[in-house]
């Protein structure tokens, strides 16, 4: 039984009834100008040019969320559209949504409206104060066991209570929800969101991991090397690879805090010398050659570049230590070519191994290029082509 009650505990059902009782408010006002059936065949057809109008499926949305679904207006969990029609296939599924609440509206106030009257009708009639008039008539004198029909007759209203409701807000999500076309838009929106986090966590994952790793080296070898000129070279290493690592988490907290705005200057091939400096800093002889009009890249190539050198750089501390490093990095007709070598290390990481390298193979595949990163003779090799075009 509590079961069976607990939806008229909630304002959601009451709110449905408001619904469909504000679609026949004015056609009945109508009936007060003049008085005819044929009054509702025109509030009928009047919905027609009506649920052309493309702001009026904002307006229905939004009454369908506030009222229907029990969310706020601004929710968009409801599976209810509250932007105004782009196509004609919209205008028309709002004109259907119109013509069907306005009938539902009118049968199911209606039907509630007999059986309000019949229980007002009842009650007296069982009570012997009054004569009856709709249902007493045909049951034959008044009599006091009629009053065992109010209880039947209040569980056939709250029965339509919660069927309308219900009826009316399956109408709404499939009328007034998202067309094939909103579906496929909001499908890539959120595909564009999780691409954009998966290449926040790259970009985070190189910057911050490259900072650590140059510093940790940069602070092992000054505790080992045990000479002040060194120490302090050392620490004005760490200090500047640290700020630079907090200027890219600044910015990509910024992004964070604001999806609307745009994530700002990163750091492209023309920046590579910081990446070499901070690489010879933690002891690496980094012998690097870099040709061809790097400034010319476009920006998405030359900004994935310089985080695939980054990683790469990263890797050869991280694996292999401060080792002698040979860098190329060119620009050959509508290709970018970088290559990354350095002296295999006693215990060589296997090939596609690790988040480092899947990072540089994800990054070189979203620009149509490839990537490969493996042992080549003594040495460990990554080599990377991306189109510029």
């Amino acid at each position: 039984m509590a079961r069976l009650l607990r939806p008229f505990g909630r304002a959601v059902t009451y709110t449905r009834l408001l619904h469909l009782f504000l679609t026949v408010v004015w056609p009945a006002m109508l009936i007060f100008i003049r008085e005819g059936w044929w009054i509702w065949l025109v509030a009928a057809a009047a919905l027609v040019p009506a649920g052309l109008v493309p702001a009026m499926r904002t307006v229905e949305g939004l009454q369908a969320r506030l009222l229907l679904t029990g969310h706020r207006h601004d929710s968009d969990s409801a599976g209810i559209v509250v932007a105004p029609s782009a196509t004609w296939a919209d205008r028309w599924r709002l004109v259907l949504w119109l013509e069907a609440r306005f009938l539902l509206g009118c049968a199911s106030m209606t039907l509630i409206a007999q059986l309000l009257f019949a229980v007002a009708d009842l009650v007296p009639a069982a009570a012997g104060s009054g004569p009856g008039g709709v249902i007493v008539p045909p049951l034959g004198p008044a009599r006091g066991w009629h009053i065992l029909l109010v209880p039947v007759l209040l569980a056939v209203l709250a029965a339509a209570v919660w069927a309308a409701g219900h009826l009316i807000t399956a109408l709404a999500v499939r009328l007034l929800g998202p067309s094939p076309a909103e579906r496929l838009a909001t499908l890539e929106e959120r595909t564009e969101q999780l691409l954009e986090r998966t290449r926040i966590a790259r970009e985070l994952h190189d910057s911050i991991g490259h900072a650590l790793t140059a510093a940790v080296l940069q602070a092992g070898a000054a505790r080992a090397a045990d000479d002040p000129a060194f120490t302090r070279r050392a620490l004005v290493a760490i200090e500047e690879t640290g700020r630079a690592a907090l200027e890219d988490l600044e910015r990509v907290l910024g992004v964070l805090r604001d999806s609307g705005r745009p994530a700002g200057s990163r750091p492209t091939l023309t920046d590579a010398g910081r990446l070499l400096e901070s690489a010879r800093a933690s002891g690496a002889e980094v012998d690097a050659d870099l040709t061809g009009p790097l400034e010319g890249v476009p920006g998405p190539v030359s900004r994935e570049g310089y985080r695939i050198l980054q990683e790469s750089l990263t890797n050869v501390l991280r694996h292999a230590g401060p080792v002698p490093a040979r860098v190329r990095v060119s620009v050959e007709g509508a290709t970018l070519r970088l290559d990354v070598r350095n002296p295999l290390p006693a215990e060589s990481p296997e090939p596609g191994r690790g988040s480092g390298l899947r990072g540089i193979r994800e990054r070189a595949a979203l620009l149509g290029g490839h990537a490969s990163a493996g042992p080549l003779g003594d040495a460990w090799q990554v080599h990377v082509e991306l189109p510029l075009r």
